[in-house]
Order: structure tokens, then sequence, then C-alpha cells
């Protein structure tokens, strides 16, 4: 297959897009910075270096493509919403008016995430629960995730990863910083929540199952996540003694809708990637493998 990778340097995207290669497939990866191509090259991951909305140099790649896959992420946006939409329909419209008569519709894989379940401390989440209180940094998802199964010039599925995390440290590498640097560990939110996690491999071991299923995968939302989750006070209290913190740590007030996001606890239980793509997380936990994940950061630093 070919696969194109928007966001394809970043925390999910370039494990996505080093995971499709070792599968065999051709695979094109959008990024806007010209260092971040060189790191593309060496993987041999095709760069694209250009802005998704307002530059047209992917659109030569979409009467040829199978899959489009959208993992831009959230960390330092403030116009996410607008450009989700943007994306999904620069998309659509590339492929309404150049794919050729006949050929199979493209594929666009959307990112979404688990916030769009909420704050819940009590309740089990699957795939299939009803999404009806997200949280205030992604309101906007349910729509964007609906627009994106509903239209009929592309097979539209949609991946809501857990809190990502392993090699460089995806969303707890600013965490990780602070423990090295300022010598503290402190958690937007309160004692007593939950993480739902999902290794940056194991989650890109399912977009290669859901962009070879395709087929099978489209119209469909896919929840993704470890079979458990972990212990924030846990998770923090080894964190802090892996950094020579005496097992110190705090909490403080979210300041932002993105801090608030990372206190939320979500309960999540998917199971649809396991029953139709056999999906299995091998991973080591977070909590269980800090050790490792620490320094692998810190051999980024």
């Amino acid at each position: 297959m070919k696969v194109l990778v928007f966001g394809s340097s970043g925390a999910i995207g370039f494990p996505v897009a080093q995971a499709l290669v070792r599968a065999g497939h051709i695979v094109y990866g959008q990024t806007r910075s010209e260092a971040k191509a060189q790191q593309l090259a060496a993987e041999e991951i095709i760069p694209v270096v250009c802005d998704i909305v307002s530059s047209d140099t992917w659109h030569s790649l979409i009467p040829t493509i199978d899959v489009v896959i959208e993992a831009v992420g959230l960390v330092g946006r403030t116009d996410f919403s607008e450009i989700a939409s943007l994306i999904r329909e620069a998309v659509v419209k590339a492929a309404e008016h150049l794919r050729p008569a006949g050929a199979p519709k493209l594929t666009f894989i959307y990112t979404s995430g688990m916030w769009v379940h909420g704050d819940n401390r009590k309740d089990i989440v699957t795939d299939t629960t009803p999404v009806e209180n997200p949280v205030e940094l992604v309101t906007w998802r349910p729509a964007e995730e609906l627009a994106t199964l509903a239209n009929t010039t592309v097979n539209g599925i949609v991946v809501r990863p857990a809190l990502v995390y392993g090699r460089s440290g995806s969303l707890f590498a600013p965490l990780f910083k602070q423990a090295k640097t300022e010598r503290k560990v402190s958690w937007p939110g309160s004692p007593g929540g939950k993480f739902a996690l999902i290794h940056a491999d194991d989650l890109a071991d399912l977009y290669v199952r859901l962009s070879e299923g395709a087929s099978i995968a489209g119209g469909k939302i896919f929840d993704v996540s470890n079979d458990t989750t972990e212990d924030v006070d846990a998770f923090l209290k080894k964190l802090s003694v892996i950094a020579g913190l005496n097992g110190e740590y705090q909490y403080r007030t979210p300041s932002n809708p993105f801090e608030t996001a990372l206190g939320t606890t979500v309960l999540l239980r998917p199971y649809l990637a396991r029953s139709l793509f056999e999906w299995q997380p091998r991973k080591i936990g977070f909590t269980d493998g800090l050790e490792v994940y620490y320094s692998a950061f810190q051999a980024t630093l």
C-alpha cells in the first residue's frame, strides 16, 4: 500500500510511519520542518514538507494513494478544532477531484482521543459508549468524528488513543523534564486518579492493522488502551524515587484546558480492535517499566 501520514514527526505519527515502513508499505510523511524531513528520510519515510491546509504539495499523491492518516497533535496548538475540520475537508475535496473514476475509496483515518469520554472515576467506558460529556479541550471532537464517519467520499475511520507513553516521552515528556531539570514532580488534578495508557508502538501496530483492513474498519470508532488502568499516585511516587526526589510529589490546580484534560480519569476497556483485528498490546506498562521509559527520555536531552 501507499500511505500518507499527516504529522509524521509527532509522538503518534512518527511511530505509525515507522511501523508502516516495517510492514512493507510505501510511506509518505508530511512535516513542516526541513530538519524533521531528514529524520524521516533516514527512516525510509518519504518526506513531504508542507503545511497541510495552505499547501497543495501533497495533492499529487491522492490519485494513487490508499490511506491518509491524520495524526496531527494537540500539543502547542490553540486552533486545533478549526484545523482538524480544514484537514478533513482538504482531503475530501482532493479525493473528489483527483481520484480516477472507478478507484477504490480513499481511506481517511482520523486521530481523536479518549478525552471525548470525559472525566469519570466510577464508570467503565468502551468503544461503543455514548459520548455525552467530553472534557473542555475537545468538546468539538465528537462532531469531527461523526463528520469523518458520515462522509461518502472517503472511507472514514476514527482512532481514540489513551494517553501515549514510550519512546521520547510522548505526553509525559514535560513531566519527565520537570523531574530532571526542576527537581520536582507536579501533576495537574487531584489524588486518586487513574491513567488509561497505550505505548506508542502498540498504538502504531493498530494503525497498521486498520490501514491493511480498512474495508472492515471503515465507518467504525476504535478506542485504544492497555488492558488495565494505572494508579496515578503510584506512578508519580515511583517517578519521584527514580528521579532521586525521595518519593515526594504534589498535585496542582490545572492552569489551562490542556492540563485539565491531563488530570482526568477515563476507565477505558476497549474491545473492538481486539475482536476484529486480534490486536493486543505487548509493551510493559508505564509504571512497571518506568525506569526504561525515563531513561529513554533522558537520552534525548
